[in-house]
């Protein structure tokens, strides 16, 4: 029988649980996809931690778990034309990926995988990637810009900063001293978060101007930014709201569309930008894997397999 990961109370990771039903069928204009891999993100930890944010977001009870899948086409429904049987796909399904199956709507988000691209790296990709692409596009980024970006080393920032990197400007990376090592191989000057972060900030950058704000983390950012003469216009925050954004932008993924997710795969696929994977896990330790990220210390993502 198929298993679907899901949760009936609010509260704790603890609640997600593996069950086995009948395997769903598309309707007109739906794809049932075979997931091989789906990843993991933050959001999901607040789903099924808190029952009001779970209420912004959509979720009633009982509700699957994960957004970000890779696979392949199962079946097709009536009227399916861009998508055939056996084709490997990557996208999202909200709060439904962690599972053998799921069914997306053919006009949704869901795009073809390309060949080189693992499963475990395009089932991670949904969520972050049109994230990244969103961010760094809302504000501007030019070659002569010196770049802030907060959780450098996670699955959002590690995106964010190849992408400014690449525009030819400048990248300062937070994130613990563990992983400066491997900011500095994908060119970001690399700083330590918390307290004192706007002065590490001048320290590493002599003279230089820090002329815009990418943040995946928090307040900190933000605030930093401000002290060192960012322009609240040229600042986004997807970790940040109400007060504790001053005013900062606000763009995430909505604002990315299937053509640019499907850009970022191509670039992923020709090893032009790289997306870590921190771990592996199978299905049966879906608990252990949401565990592993509500640590906060992960470089990339954690990512869930079928087989």
């Amino acid at each position: 029988m198929p298993r679907f990961v899901q949760f009936d109370e609010f509260g704790s990771r603890d609640y997600l649980q593996v069950v086995e039903r009948e395997r769903p069928w598309p309707g007109p204009g739906q794809l049932l996809v075979r997931v091989m891999a789906a990843g993991l993100n933050p959001m999901d930890c607040k789903a099924y931690q808190d029952e009001r944010a779970a209420a912004r977001m959509g979720v009633t009870l009982p509700s699957g778990i994960g957004q970000d899948f890779a696979g392949f086409v199962e079946d097709v429904g009536e009227g399916v034309t861009r998508f055939e049987r056996g084709q490997a796909v990557l996208g999202t399904a909200p709060f439904a990926s962690i599972a053998d199956f799921v069914v997306v709507p053919e006009d949704g988000q869901v795009i073809a995988k390309p060949d080189p691209l693992t499963f475990e790296a395009a089932g991670s990709l949904g969520v972050v990637g049109r994230t990244a692409m969103a961010t760094v596009r809302s504000l501007g980024i030019r070659e002569r810009d010196t770049v802030l970006v907060s959780a450098a080393a996670g699955g959002v920032g590690v995106l964010v900063a190849q992408l400014v990197v690449r525009s030819g400007a400048t990248v300062i990376g937070t994130a613990s001293e563990e992983n400066h090592e491997f900011l500095e191989s994908l060119g970001v000057i690399p700083v330590e978060y918390g307290e004192g972060l706007a002065q590490r900030v001048r320290d590493v950058l002599d003279d230089d101007q820090v002329t815009a704000a990418l943040d995946n983390h928090g307040p900190e950012t933000i605030e930093a930014a401000l002290e060192l003469g960012v322009p609240i216009e040229r600042i986004n925050s997807i970790a940040a709201f109400g007060p504790d954004a001053h005013g900062a932008q606000n763009v995430g993924g909505r604002a990315a569309g299937n053509d640019e997710l499907a850009e970022l795969a191509g670039l992923l696929a020709e090893n032009e930008l790289v997306l870590p994977i921190d771990s592996i896990f199978p299905i049966e330790r879906t608990v252990e894997a949401y565990g592993r990220l509500e640590t906060g210390h992960v470089r990339g993502k954690i990512v869930i397999v079928t087989d």
